[in-house]
């Protein structure tokens, strides 16, 4: 370990390493998108990378074409690298360049997002008359069933509405929180055709929904995490605007393999593992975290629905 410890630190002492690493705990990028924020050439990066890769630093994850690099994982027990960490973060106040990397580091997410939002601007009032990974009303009625009215309930990634209109014959509120215009311009129009005066739809991103904290009795995303650039974040989110003892609900797809699902759906995520839903509750701060597969497609694709429930403590 002490090797390790004083590699990294030497590693630490370039300010470019340093800057990659502030970068990577915000969010994962790929070579392409540290190049852009950057503004340095691929094989200077892509060496530095392999360097905090070797010293254990930082992790790649393949998705499809691209790869994914983020902070390698953090064991509760290694003081040392959270120590280490610590240091780096303390950091961004001496690096000069910090505050253009986190402005430019937001342009390139804002940018992945709007690479969704046009396909769901695309799609707005006919996403329910086509295959849609995950979306039966079996995996539905799963979630439906646990509820108990009336509850606030904010349904984040809404899409149309359609769920959130279920939900509003029975809740005292729902709020339902979309990124793409075109969804929530058509969701509102649905909402008031069908006289759905409990129900608002909100413009935002579910990362940080427009809802006021510590507001609402249930969260919940259906199908909706795999589209998030930072799903755990979004899980915090939710644990923010729920009230002491509220829940959060996650309905998704269980991790599968058909790549073509991030151009025919737009999908950031494969769908997420059971352990990897239960690190980001438990990360989150949910407790009585419980999982399980509720659901199986045939065709046209083999996808699997899994529905993740949690509680924020009192």
């Amino acid at each position: 370990m002490a090797a390790s410890i004083v590699k990294s630190l030497r590693l630490l002492a370039d300010a470019t390493r340093l800057r990659l690493l502030l970068l990577l705990e915000q969010a994962e990028l790929t070579v392409a998108e540290i190049q852009e924020i950057l503004g340095m050439g691929q094989s200077r990066i892509s060496t530095h990378l392999a360097q905090l890769r070797a010293a254990g630093l930082v992790r790649d994850r393949r998705a499809g074409k691209n790869i994914y690099y983020g902070p390698a994982p953090l064991e509760p027990t290694d003081r040392s690298r959270a120590r280490l960490r610590e240091i780096v973060q303390a950091s961004a106040g001496e690096i000069s360049e910090s505050a253009q990397d986190r402005a430019a580091l937001s342009l390139v997410l804002r940018k992945r997002e709007d690479r969704a939002r046009d396909y769901f601007n695309r799609i707005a009032g006919k996403y329910g008359r086509s295959h849609c990974p995950g979306r039966s009303w079996r995996a539905l009625a799963h979630l439906l069933l646990p509820l108990l009215p009336p509850l606030v309930i904010a349904d984040l990634g809404a899409g149309e509405g359609e769920l959130a209109q279920l939900l509003a014959g029975g809740a005292k509120r729902v709020i339902a929180v979309d990124s793409s215009e075109k969804m929530v311009e058509f969701g509102a129009a649905s909402a008031r055709e069908h006289g759905c005066k409990n129900l608002e739809y909100r413009l935002g991103d579910i990362q940080n929904p427009p809802i006021d904290p510590g507001s609402v009795d249930l969260a919940l995303f259906s199908q909706a995490l795999h589209h998030a650039a930072n799903p755990g974040g979004a899980v915090v989110a939710a644990h923010r605007i729920l009230k002491p003892d509220g829940r959060v609900m996650i309905l998704d797809l269980l991790s599968h393999g058909f790549e073509q699902a991030r151009e025919l759906y737009a999908d950031l995520w494969l769908g997420f593992s059971e352990v990897d839903l239960h690190q980001m509750l438990a990360a989150a701060g949910f407790t009585d975290v419980k999982i399980a597969v509720v659901a199986r497609d045939e065709k046209p694709h083999p996808f699997q629905t899994v529905l993740a429930t949690g509680r924020k403590a009192v």
